[in-house]
């Protein structure tokens, strides 16, 4: 901020009423879902919108390689060559069917996971990457663990069955938020059929051909944990992730939850309209105006009561330049946060000429 006082106050606290919408009250409720556990998340503020039991443990599957797709990516070059190791190949279940000798990128492992969720491509990223199965597994629990997952514990990097390996659906909603925000990863995921050398892969995810605005995730099913099945969509620009685990009807649940959900739901700029002022010292103007140029958009209900908070400073000395951050506003549903926005200064504002005082004066008198 171009302030000389760091000191900032909270100027206003608004009670705005979000935008009517049409949903009538026999359709709001969720829709009858098949799975054990699940979690329908906003990608960009991370709020829930709807959870079944989002905290229990559960085994995951191949929902496992969100994760270790991640991970991959923020210590590997997507270009970089790998020579497969004898020992990577011929690893249980699905494959992407890796030979001994076998030359690669990183990047056409990452589409032989993720597309066609190959256990032998986890193993060899996992053992690229970090150098050992075990030791890549220890990377994935770390990067967990920053992202607040208190439910989670990772022993591979394919989601074979394991008791130690697991995770809940809220976790798993916050890995692939992550994830999400990694363009790479958006790119591969959303992937419907990729060639690499002979081999051509057809994404899992039949979602992708069948629900509007679904591009990604992953899916995963053993005999132990059933089918996962983990989803991103976009519709008029909300994203939402949906994570069902245990649900043999997932494909038909994760199309409910979002048909549901964005009927129900709109998306409206709370700051639409809004511009705000600091005074200014020292400065030509006594005052600079302060705008969001990225607008705060929450999701809400129709009707639902959206308080915002904006957070500037008290005053700002000159010189102000125009684009600088100076504050927040943060938008608050139902008590919890929903979003927030950084407040800019939208003007220049110059220092003053400064007026010389009386003694100033006559010293310049005075020779």
């Amino acid at each position: 901020m171009n302030m000389r006082r760091s000191a900032a106050a909270v100027l206003a606290a608004a009670l705005v009423l979000a935008c009517a919408g049409t949903a009538s009250a026999a359709g709001t409720a969720a829709p009858e879902l098949s799975c054990r556990t699940g979690v329908l998340m906003e990608a960009e503020s991370g709020r829930v919108l709807w959870q079944r039991d989002p905290d229990e443990r559960m085994l995951i599957a191949s929902t496992t390689k969100i994760m270790t797709a991640l991970v991959a990516l923020e210590r590997c070059p997507l270009d970089a060559e790998v020579t497969v190791d004898p020992a990577w190949t011929g690893v249980e279940g699905s494959s992407m069917y890796l030979a001994p000798g076998q030359t690669l990128t990183v990047e056409d492992l990452l589409y032989g996971l993720m597309l066609a969720s190959g256990n032998d491509a986890a193993v060899a990223l996992a053992c690229f990457t970090a150098g050992s199965e075990e030791a890549f597994a220890a990377l994935m629990n770390e990067r967990a663990g920053q992202l607040g997952c208190a439910n989670t514990h990772f022993v591979n990097a394919n989601g074979l069955d394991d008791e130690e390996h697991y995770a809940s659906a809220y976790d798993l909603a916050l890995i692939t938020r992550a994830a999400l925000e990694n363009q790479d990863f958006r790119r591969i995921v959303s992937t419907v059929s990729k060639t690499v050398g002979d081999s051509t892969f057809v994404n899992h995810n039949r979602l992708l051909r069948e629900c509007d605005g679904v591009f990604g995730v992953k899916t995963g099913y053993t005999k132990a944990a059933g089918r996962t099945l983990v989803t991103a969509c976009e519709r008029e620009g909300t994203t939402l992730i949906c994570v069902t685990l245990s649900d043999p009807e997932d494909w038909d649940d994760h199309q409910a939850l979002y048909d549901w959900a964005y009927g129900l739901y709109d998306r409206s700029d709370v700051l639409q309209g809004r511009d705000w002022s600091v005074p200014v010292i020292g400065g030509i103007r006594e005052t600079v105006r302060v705008a969001a140029p990225e607008g705060l958009f929450v999701l809400h209900r129709a009707g639902e009561p959206i308080r915002v908070e904006y957070r500037l400073p008290a005053f700002v000395y000159a010189d102000v330049t125009a684009g600088t951050v100076c504050g927040e506003a943060v938008a608050y549903l139902n008590g919890d946060e929903a979003g927030r926005a950084a407040l800019v200064y939208t003007e220049n504002v110059a220092q003053a000429e400064q007026t010389p005082t009386l003694w100033e004066r006559v010293l310049d008198l005075l020779g």
